[in-house]
């Protein structure tokens, strides 16, 4: 019994660090609380899920996580952003979190695209339009990366609630 709450406990740390995870760039959020799924089935002997289920879970953990280093990329080079403009948004992205978590990472996103079109301007450049790309698909990899994360909170405390 001690061990199950010492699991839960210890699951739900990661299940907060992991939505932190999702806002945070520091962190890959889903990956981390999926581990908390895994910690529940380890106290449950391996009979609180079936391993399809954390398969399945751990697929979309990590494909969550892949999804935010592709979407502002993919959405960037659909809006005609350049390399300038991905570049500025990665530092943007990086900066942004350190001074003004956790809004930064994205605000820092959209300015760092926006200044990096700006400063390396070429013939056919749209700054603006690059910068609001480049923004667009950030938000998009946080929803996907909140989305994955919700759903693996969702069947931890499911999981923590059968252990009692």
């Amino acid at each position: 019994m001690t061990l199950s709450i010492l699991m839960v406990l210890l699951g739900t740390v990661l299940i907060l660090a992991g939505l932190i995870g999702c806002i945070v760039p520091i962190l890959p959020g889903p990956p981390v609380a999926f581990i908390s799924l895994l910690l529940i089935s380890l106290a449950g002997g391996w009979q609180v899920y079936q391993v399809w289920l954390l398969v399945l879970l751990g697929a979309a953990a990590v494909l969550a996580a892949v999804s935010d280093s592709v979407l502002p990329v993919l959405s960037s080079r659909r809006s005609g952003a350049g390399k300038a403009g991905i570049r500025g948004s990665v530092i943007g992205m990086i900066v942004g979190t350190f001074l003004f978590p956790p809004f930064g990472t994205i605000a820092g996103a959209f300015v760092g695209a926006f200044a990096g079109e700006l400063i390396w301007r070429r013939e056919d450049s749209r700054p603006l339009k690059a910068a609001l790309g480049v923004f667009s698909g950030t938000l998009a990899a946080t929803v996907v990366k909140l989305a994955a994360a919700g759903t693996v909170a969702f069947f931890f405390v499911k999981g923590a609630v059968s252990l009692f």
